[in-house]
């Protein structure tokens, strides 16, 4: 799979499939979420913040799986708690799906993730 393949996958649709596992269970743990893709780099946003399951699963285990398009990859999700940057996920968020929706769907700012494609 190339960087050119993903990019495309990324660039034909608005929502990603993420795969985590369990911090508790230990089973893998798939759902959709939105996304930001800039840079090579992939932005997460937890609907609930800190108190999102998913985000805290990925605190104990970073390795998620995110597939787009049928493209499939393994990734390591690196949490972003600097108030600043995730302001600008946020805002990121609000650009690509509009103000109104992010409003709809996200109820807490707190954190953000980052996935470097590139690593």
């Amino acid at each position: 799979m190339s960087q050119a393949e993903l990019k495309k996958a990324l660039n034909s649709t608005h929502e990603l499939e993420i795969t985590v596992t369990g911090r508790k269970s230990g089973r893998a743990i798939s759902l959709p979420v939105w996304f930001v893709h800039e840079n090579n780099k992939l932005y997460l946003l937890p609907v609930k913040g800190s108190d999102t399951n998913w985000y805290k699963n990925v605190l104990k285990k970073p390795t998620m799986q995110i597939s787009a398009g049928g493209i499939k990859i393994s990734v390591e999700a690196k949490p972003v708690t600097d108030v600043a940057r995730v302001k600008e996920i946020a805002d990121k968020f609000r650009a690509k799906y509009g103000t109104g929706e992010v409003k709809k769907y996200y109820s807490k700012f707190d954190v953000g993730v980052e996935i470097d494609l590139t690593a």
